[in-house]
């Protein structure tokens, strides 16, 4: 056997394994996350469980998942039971109970509203992707952009016609850590991708790229024409001069 068909073999097997790797890993890896998910939080609740209602005490193996049943419809009746008017009664008096302890209410008060704007206000937590100029001019990171607010920051920093905007910089590959920054609305360009894609592209650190899309856009909905660039401070989208009622009736 010559030494180009050995070559050629080998490669064909090196491309057979990087092929069945790719197909395996994200398998193997969500499979042990939510196995390891499962057996975290069997570990808390199955102790609490009666015996005698306890499936594990009647058959020979242990019943993976049913801790985790049983979490999701305690929290269920639960939230149920906070929604009338007795509940409603009963969770007030103890975050009163809670705001008299001196370091317990600070970490259940942040802790609340961090979850009540994560879950209750979902759609609103980040409103598109952005980029700025950091960490100098010419070098443009991902952000996220959040939606309008007026808060002290504003009041104390707020430029005539170019309000400052919230925008978290996340981090490569962990998106959950990061910077809060507060950028001025003309120096933010906006793209066209989603939160998902923006996302994915900070995980693979840039190997997973959503399509590339045919314009970027303003953060008032106007297209940018041309190559990339950082808008001007205080700089504002051309707009027509010519309005509905200056147009000649056809």
């Amino acid at each position: 056997m010559s030494d180009a068909l050995k070559t050629s073999g080998m490669t064909r097997l090196r491309n057979y394994f990087l092929t069945g790797f790719i197909v395996c890993a994200p398998l193997a890896i969500t499979a042990y996350i939510a196995w390891s998910l499962v057996g975290w939080v069997d570990s808390w609740v199955k102790p609490y469980i009666p015996v005698r209602y306890n499936p594990d005490t009647y058959l020979p193996f242990p019943v993976p998942g049913f801790g985790l049943i049983v979490a999701l419809v305690l929290i269920t009746l639960i939230g149920f039971l906070a929604a009338n008017i007795v509940g409603r009664a009963i969770v007030n008096f103890g975050e009163r109970l809670l705001g008299r302890m001196p370091l317990v209410r600070g970490i259940y008060g942040s802790l609340k509203q961090i979850f009540e704007t994560v879950l209750s206000n979902k759609g609103d937590m980040f409103r598109q992707v952005g980029l700025v100029e950091y960490p100098r001019k010419g070098v443009w990171s991902l952000v996220f952009v959040a939606s309008e607010k007026e808060t002290e920051i504003n009041q104390k920093l707020d430029q005539e016609g170019d309000p400052l905007i919230a925008v978290f910089m996340p981090c490569t590959p962990n998106p959950t850590t990061g910077f809060l920054m507060y950028v001025h609305k003309s120096e933010i360009v906006l793209l066209d991708m989603s939160i998902e894609d923006g996302a994915k592209l900070i995980v693979s650190a840039g190997m997973v790229a959503p399509e590339v899309k045919a314009k970027l856009v303003t953060l008032n909905g106007e297209p940018v024409e041309g190559a990339l660039a950082n808008p001007a401070l205080g700089a504002q989208p051309a707009r027509s001069s010519r309005t509905a009622s200056s147009r000649p009736n056809r």
